[in-house]
């Protein structure tokens, strides 16, 4: 009898996570032990079972992973195949990355902070993104999420789809306006067999229109929604808030649920790009975001939570259950989360702009301080992942950002919110390591407690507890 990984994982490694296990199907990456890498290491499919070379603790932990279905028995030799042997990457560990595969948007929308109507940022070439893809496969990204712009419009959309396939990198999310979602497009995702999640946005029942500046935008939305129903496509909505629609929230949060959405992101209207020309004045200010925040909760509830949720940084909710979080809480007040980065989502998410920029995350492509970060183009994406400004602030600490911040470091809630998060501070005024306002107004404002009064009767399940450390996945 013979032992082999089965074919969808394959051993791999990053600097400084030199042993884990990657499933290429599903997208997961688990880091695990030396002595587990050694164990599976012997999985090759050529090493009898009776070998001296398998100790008891080796037999341990491959009868752990064939009940697991990591590996397989087989009677006779098997080789792996070639993606499944052992890869040393020479960067640092990068999960996903949400790509803007085009800065070009067949909408009008008023809120664009890429300003995407004009196509502000283009796109890059088919011959530059095809590198890309190569890069991505080569620092190990095990999956991808592909936006815009609006993506479907790229001429080679498939060429890149079908390049990333090549390499085994999961789609897990293709974000639309759902304009171009229509049968042929799942056709074509149905003969790849796959099935990505379309994110879609969804502006408020009635509003919708107004701030994509397009008229049958809604109805468009609606249309995408329920298509995907009906041809099996997983869905999720964002939403964004201003004055003239923060009134649908409810209703509108019902009525993607009864299309059979799965969950929905609010935020605000950024104070960025095009909305500063079209329509600035009717930003919500963070005392009415939170106070719409807050009348809305109860009443989430009260409908039996339709759909997972999550508003901001501000409260975040399951579907069908009677739990929520805080998202902002990020640690219960001990020194210890002095040790994690500034922003945990950040460290396994990078994003990468229509012009090839590597950020943080979306929200800061369209503040002046996204020219700090490195361009691919320019310097190549392992020297993104190894030495570059990107690298230096996704891996600050907490006690390193405490340490630029006077005003944080005297602050008593540090290590509760951690820093808040980066592209707010800038996108209210401050600076990258400056204090995120909106997490300072959460928590010294007193909204806390407010939050825990409007949910009164269901579990929070991260406030006042002491943050847990991620731990390593076990076989």
């Amino acid at each position: 009898m013979f032992y082999k990984l089965k074919s969808n994982f394959a051993l791999r490694g990053w600097e400084k996570l030199p042993y884990a296990l990657r499933d290429i199907n599903g997208g997961g990456v688990g880091f695990i032990s030396e002595q587990e890498f050694h164990a599976l290491s012997l999985c090759d499919g050529r090493l009898s079972a009776d070998s001296p070379m398998l100790l008891p603790v080796h037999k341990e932990i491959i009868q752990k992973a064939v009940e697991r279905g990591v590996v397989e028995e087989t009677e006779r030799p098997a080789a792996l195949a070639p993606h499944q042997k052992y890869r040393l990457h020479p960067t640092r560990y990068m999960h996903t990355a949400h790509w803007s595969v085009t800065g070009r948007c067949n909408y009008k929308c008023r809120h664009c902070y890429m300003s995407a109507p004009g196509a502000k940022y283009g796109e890059l070439s088919h011959e530059r993104c095809m590198s890309i893809i190569d890069e991505l496969h080569g620092c190990g990204i095990a999956e991808v999420t592909l936006t815009g712009g609006e993506a479907l419009v790229r001429k080679d959309f498939w060429e890149l789809v079908d390049r990333l396939l090549a390499y085994g990198i999961r789609i897990s999310t293709i974000y639309s306006n759902g304009r171009l979602v229509n049968n042929g497009t799942l056709d074509a995702l149905e003969r790849r067999r796959i099935y990505p999640e379309f994110n879609l946005s969804f502006d408020g029942i009635g509003w919708h229109d107004w701030l994509r500046g397009v008229e049958g935008a809604e109805k468009e939305a609606v249309a995408a929604f329920k298509l995907c129903r009906e041809r099996g496509f997983p869905t999720g909505a964002e939403m964004c808030l201003h004055k003239r629609n923060r009134h649908t929230l409810r209703d509108s949060v019902n009525f993607m649920a009864s299309l059979g959405v799965s969950h929905v992101k609010t935020n605000p209207v950024s104070a960025s790009g095009d909305w500063l020309d079209n329509a600035g004045g009717d930003s919500l200010t963070l005392e009415e975001l939170y106070e719409v925040y807050l009348d809305y909760i109860p009443r989430f509830f009260e409908d039996g939570a339709p759909m997972g949720l999550q508003l901001g940084g501000f409260f975040m909710a399951s579907k069908g259950e009677d739990k929520y979080w805080l998202p902002s809480v990020k640690a219960g007040g001990s020194e210890d989360a002095g040790r994690q980065t500034v922003c945990a989502h950040a460290r396994n998410v990078m994003y990468i702009s229509a012009e090839g920029r590597v950020l943080p995350c979306m929200s800061l492509s369209g503040l002046e301080i996204q020219k700090d970060f490195p361009l691919i183009p320019e310097i190549g994406l392992t020297v993104c992942l190894t030495d570059s400004a990107y690298l230096s602030l996704i891996t600050t600490t907490v006690d390193k950002y405490i340490e630029q911040n006077t005003e944080c470091a005297a602050c008593e809630w540090k290590y509760h919110c951690c820093a808040g998060c980066r592209a707010s501070a800038v996108d209210r005024g401050g600076h990258l390591m400056g204090p995120d306002r909106a997490v300072c107004l959460l928590f010294k404002g007193g909204y806390i407690p407010r939050v825990l009064e409007a949910a009164k009767g269901y579990t929070c399940l991260n406030y006042g507890k002491k943050a847990q450390s991620e731990k390593t996945p076990k076989l």
